[in-house]
């Protein structure tokens, strides 16, 4: 199974480390969570990893193969804010995202089922500028699943979600698995990352400080502690 391997990782702000030497993988068809208080690097890591900041030290690999600085085919990312293009439709986002990463022509199917699945048919004529928080968020995330990149990183993607596109969120990250994507997300929703991924990695200024399955963190710690109480005893 292909994976996105993360080797070594270093990104500095001045002479501070905001990620210091950060290393983990992840495979295909796997929902892993990177999670850390404020402050932890979890969001430069994102940055990194989809080429928008560049690393003083580490690289990045798919399958084995080390990526350049463009990674637009193989890793998408969905940022904690939700910015769109302020002068483009809902469905002229999903245009756009189809032409650039030249998606076969069944595109427009799928585009239309994602919308249906957020509730945003009614929005596809809806510019981006007049768009809430949260529909903003949904655009985002429906363009990006449509883009079909084998490597997918959500940044707190549940903030301003409503309960249904919560929960539409869940399953689409489940189909991402079901379909061999590589996975990774970023929440401080620990019970919503407990309930959908296989394993987290929890960073801690910038360093990992553990991995591995919510079982197999409760058995380090000696404890059967919900996700909350277990992330705040591994932080400590």
């Amino acid at each position: 199974m292909p994976a996105l391997r993360v080797d070594g990782l270093t990104k500095r702000y001045g002479n501070k480390p905001a990620v210091d030497g950060v290393s983990f993988e992840v495979s295909g068809a796997e929902i892993v969570g990177l999670l850390g208080p404020n402050g932890a690097g979890k969001s430069t890591t994102f940055l990194c990893a989809a080429g928008l900041l560049r690393p003083d030290a580490g690289s990045f690999f798919w399958d084995g193969v080390e990526l350049g600085s463009s990674r637009g085919q193989t890793i998408a990312l969905i940022p904690e804010t939700p910015d769109v293009y302020p002068m483009l439709t809902v469905w002229e986002h999903m245009v756009f995202v189809a032409k650039s990463c030249r998606l076969p022509r069944d595109w427009q199917t799928r585009a239309e089922d994602l919308l249906r699945r957020f509730g945003m048919l009614e929005q596809r004529d809806t510019l981006g500028a007049s768009l809430s928080k949260g529909m903003r968020q949904k655009t985002l995330v429906a363009a990006t699943v449509l883009a079909a990149t084998p490597v997918v990183l959500f940044d707190e993607p549940m903030i301003g979600l409503d309960p249904l596109g919560q929960r539409e969120l869940r399953e689409i990250i489940r189909d991402l698995r079901a379909h061999g994507k590589a996975v990774v997300i970023s929440t401080h929703m620990l019970e919503q990352a407990q309930a959908i991924c296989d394993r987290v990695v929890i960073l801690k200024k910038g360093r990992t400080i553990a991995s591995g399955t919510f079982e197999e963190l409760q058995a380090r710690t000696g404890t059967h502690a919900n996700a909350e109480d277990l992330f705040l005893e591994l932080t400590r």
